[in-house]
């Protein structure tokens, strides 16, 4: 006869890979990709090491799939921003400020997401997280420039721009060496920082000083 899966196995299998993804998902948010050891997931989600491999095939697999949960979290914030009420240049601020609050709220994250060294694969997820922005700021542009609030321009192009400047901006102020040194970024609304990297991407745009 052969063997049948139960319901209640299932389950059981299902939440093992929920408590999986959580543990490493607070491992990596707490220290990052290389600080998140297969032993102490495992420790912290209650299964044996191996059973880690019967859910991912491999770390990298794991890890791949806690950036893309990570990262698309990070990209709805920012289709929030722009769908909220004001004309398209004022929806496009909105979104970069969200982008660059929350990374310096949680920059041991958004760090790992930016650009800690990872393996290809999550490299690979790192290419999409950019191309998933850069479509959102994509159509965002063109929607200011039908709507008269910037120049025409190459809507594509700029908004790869876009997504390069305000990555390359946080590097530094995110960067573990930065942290250890004492220099935490601030996490207030109008930090000069995340004000200088809005102000520097709006100008780019509109090709205006404010």
């Amino acid at each position: 006869m052969a063997y049948r899966e139960t319901e209640k196995m299932r389950q059981r299998k299902a939440e093992a890979r929920k408590r999986i993804i959580k543990c490493t998902y607070e491992c990596v948010a707490e220290g990052g990709f290389r600080s998140a050891r297969i032993t102490r997931i495992a420790g912290l989600a209650g299964v044996a090491t191996g059973s880690i491999y019967r859910h991912f095939e491999s770390r990298e697999d794991l890890f791949a799939e806690i950036f893309r949960r990570a990262t698309q979290r990070e990209v709805d914030k920012v289709a929030e921003a722009l769908a909220t009420p004001g004309n398209a240049a004022e929806r496009l601020e909105s979104a970069l400020r969200q982008f660059a609050e929350r990374a310096l709220k949680g920059p041991v994250m958004a760090w790992s997401l930016i650009a800690e060294p990872v393996d290809p694969k999550v490299e690979e997820e790192r290419l999409a997280y950019r191309k998933a922005y850069a479509n959102l700021f994509e159509q965002a542009i063109r929607e200011a420039i039908e709507d008269g609030c910037i120049p025409d321009q190459d809507a594509r192009q700029s908004s790869t721009c876009l997504v390069g400047a305000i990555a390359e901006s946080l590097v530094g102020p995110l960067s573990p060496t930065q942290r250890d040194q004492g220099a935490a970024p601030r996490t207030e609304n109008n930090d000069p920082l995340v004000n200088s990297i809005i102000r520097f991407c709006m100008q780019g745009l509109t090709g205006t000083r404010s």
